[in-house]
């Protein structure tokens, strides 16, 4: 009879064998005219979109993680960074050419992080300040005061949501020098201290899975400015309870509590590891598609992913514009392509056990001048 840790070892084999034909669906997104990647194949194929900065910076992190991006050819990482370089307005934001994307806080935000990230991952920098370093930064960072009331006024009706926007503010601390960021990370951490669910040790309101993934977007924030998550006892128990009872039908849902798990650095019991790791990979296959990627909703890829946080049955209020990347097929898209191979990684890690080089194609990137 195998024992927990191996079979956890089994099912993470059978894991890396949901990777087959994801590497030539992600070689596929690419666009040589821009030097950025689609969100998924009806992206490319309609002629209806163009290349997006999340759906780019989720490729380069796909090929950071697999080991593909040090190997990749020179020419394809300076089309990149003119990629990003071309996004980037003079007040320092980057933006996609849907102008809806401006409206979007969320979108906002994250763009600056991921813009900022993937250039250095290339080697660049960006053309301008960022904001934070400039007067760009948002009305509500103008003070600490301001700031606390903007806390304040966020809604956690629904926690994903409310606690992605909550977490938006951190890029503009980032950029603050320590004797700055001081007195807005107490009135973070102080507000977050106060509206934490004693019990759960989930933060906002909604299905369990959408706690999960608010508090998950909080951890974000803890980890970014290296504090401690409190609680983590409660947060781990209610993170089983909806593993273990509730329908992951976004990829979202596998890979924000594996990711909240992984930062708790608990010593998890073998058989619960195993237990785990087997509910994880029987959500990722309900998600792998045909075309070899994965969806980020079961049966397709949600048309806007900066609105498919809030579900048809579900409210948040003030919710932006969608911002449409795709068709809405069942097909991959590149938002839960990078997921996937993140939880594949952190599934590893959890276990304790050494993540193995995944199979990769040869000569993928070949046909744009990248040999591998």
């Amino acid at each position: 009879m195998k024992s927990a840790r191996e079979e956890t070892t089994q099912l993470l084999k059978e894991m890396d064998g949901q990777f087959g034909a994801f590497f030539e669906w992600l070689e596929e997104q690419y666009d040589p005219a821009t030097g950025g990647f689609f969100y998924a194949r009806s992206s490319k194929e309609s002629g209806r979109f163009t290349p997006d900065i999340e759906s780019t910076s989720q490729a380069i992190n796909i090929m950071e993680r697999v080991g593909l991006l040090e190997g990749w050819d020179p020419e394809l990482k300076a089309a990149a960074v003119r990629f990003y370089q071309s996004k980037q307005d003079p007040t320092g934001y980057f933006y996609d050419a849907d102008p809806n994307m401006k409206d979007d806080e969320v979108m906002v935000g994250r763009a600056i992080g991921y813009s900022s990230h993937a250039l250095a991952k290339l080697g660049a920098e960006p053309l301008y300040p960022l904001p934070g370093r400039s007067s760009a930064a948002p009305d509500y960072m103008a003070t600490p005061e301001t700031y606390a009331r903007w806390l304040e006024s966020i809604e956690l009706v629904n926690s994903w949501r409310g606690c992605d926007r909550l977490c938006n503010s951190a890029p503009y601390i980032f950029q603050m020098n320590e004797a700055e960021r001081a007195p807005y990370l107490q009135e973070a951490f102080g507000f977050f201290e106060r509206i934490q669910d004693r019990e759960s040790g989930l933060w906002g309101e909604g299905s369990l899975y959408v706690q999960i993934s608010g508090t998950f977007k909080l951890h974000t924030f803890y980890n970014r400015f290296g504090v401690p998550m409190p609680r983590v006892r409660e947060m781990y128990a209610s993170i089983l309870r909806c593993l273990r009872t509730e329908e992951a039908f976004d990829m979202c849902y596998i890979r924000n509590p594996i990711n909240l798990l992984h930062s708790m650095k608990l010593a998890i019991p073998p058989e619960e590891m195993r237990e785990i790791t087997e509910i994880t990979l029987a959500n990722m296959k309900r998600l792998k598609q045909a075309d070899g990627g994965f969806s980020r909703e079961l049966g397709h890829s949600p048309t806007a992913p900066n609105v498919a946080q809030v579900k048809a049955n579900e409210f948040y209020p003030d919710m932006p514009k969608a911002v449409h990347l795709g068709l809405g097929l069942a097909e991959g898209d590149m938002n839960a392509g990078t997921q996937a191979i993140l939880i594949r990684w952190l599934c590893y890690e959890l276990a304790g056990l050494p993540v193995p080089p995944l199979e990769l194609p040869e000569g993928l990137f070949a046909k744009y001048g990248a040999v591998r």
